[in-house]
């Protein structure tokens, strides 16, 4: 099945804070396939990226912009496998996430108009949650310069977080399920931070495989992970990352991003 390859690596360029649940996954493919399989995370998710686009890492869990990106571009070749369905209520059994604006507990802000002349942070340009639907939002309000009063890039949302805190900025736009993790694993955040505004659902970041492996391991690792909410293994490791399964989804259910980015780049680059 392998082909060529002795080992299948996979790699996450989410946030830090979801490697724990992608390496179990990555460890559960394997056990369910019989195959070696590796999960890079010694190395910048940038560095990941790149091994993936020149076929050193066989599978990703990428940000939707940056998928659409290479789907659209034939290079390298991508094929999404399937994507995950959070458990929250909020996501309704879809495979949606949000971007949740949030700023600290005693700030005067009540929602994100209020944010006029603020001090912004957001992830990085390739990030749909942190940077593409915030100037999406924007463009369809007409505000396509200057709205905010200062913006800086943070280069990951635990950082634009922690900027927060520290009231080097007044707000910014942070994946939900990054959010979300934050929260569960540190309580105290509640009390410090407000969530006043969310922008979305887009279509949640997928699990892709490089398109030029053999269909036979494709379809494998896909069945595998459209399963896991089947097997006793695959449901403690999903729950660990607050999923419920992971869903069959398409390039087409991915359109929202591309249309989302065509309004986005009427506001001018941030960087």
């Amino acid at each position: 099945m392998l082909s060529q390859l002795s080992q299948l690596k996979v790699m996450s360029i989410q946030a830090q804070n979801a490697d724990v649940v992608c390496a179990a996954i990555t460890a559960y493919l394997g056990k369910q396939l019989g195959i070696a399989t590796r999960f890079v995370d010694d190395v910048s998710w940038q560095e990941r990226e790149r091994l993936f686009d020149v076929g050193e890492i066989h599978i990703g869990w990428m940000c939707g912009l940056p998928y659409v990106r290479k789907a659209d571009a034939g290079t390298p070749p991508v094929e999404l496998l399937a994507a995950p369905v959070m458990r929250a209520k909020r996501y309704a059994g879809r495979a949606v996430y949000f971007s949740d604006v949030v700023t600290l507990a005693e700030a005067p802000f009540r929602k994100i108009d209020d944010l006029r002349g603020s001090a912004w942070a957001f992830n990085e340009p390739n990030s749909h949650s942190g940077y593409n639907v915030t100037r999406y939002f924007l463009a369809t309000r007409g505000e396509r310069n200057g709205f905010f009063g200062k913006i800086i890039q943070s280069d990951a949302h635990q950082t634009s977080l922690q900027w927060l805190l520290e009231r080097r900025i007044d707000a910014t736009a942070i994946d939900s399920t990054v959010l979300e993790t934050e929260l569960a694993e540190k309580p105290e955040l509640r009390q410090r931070l407000r969530r006043i505004d969310t922008l979305g659902p887009s279509p949640v970041p997928p699990w892709v495989m490089r398109g030029d492996l053999p269909a036979s391991l494709r379809n494998a690792v896909r069945q595998a992970l459209l399963t896991m909410h089947t097997t006793e293994e695959g449901r403690a490791i999903l729950w660990r990352g607050r999923m419920s399964r992971f869903a069959a989804v398409t390039d087409a259910d991915y359109d929202p991003i591309r249309t989302m980015e065509k309004l986005a780049d009427t506001v001018p680059p941030w960087y």
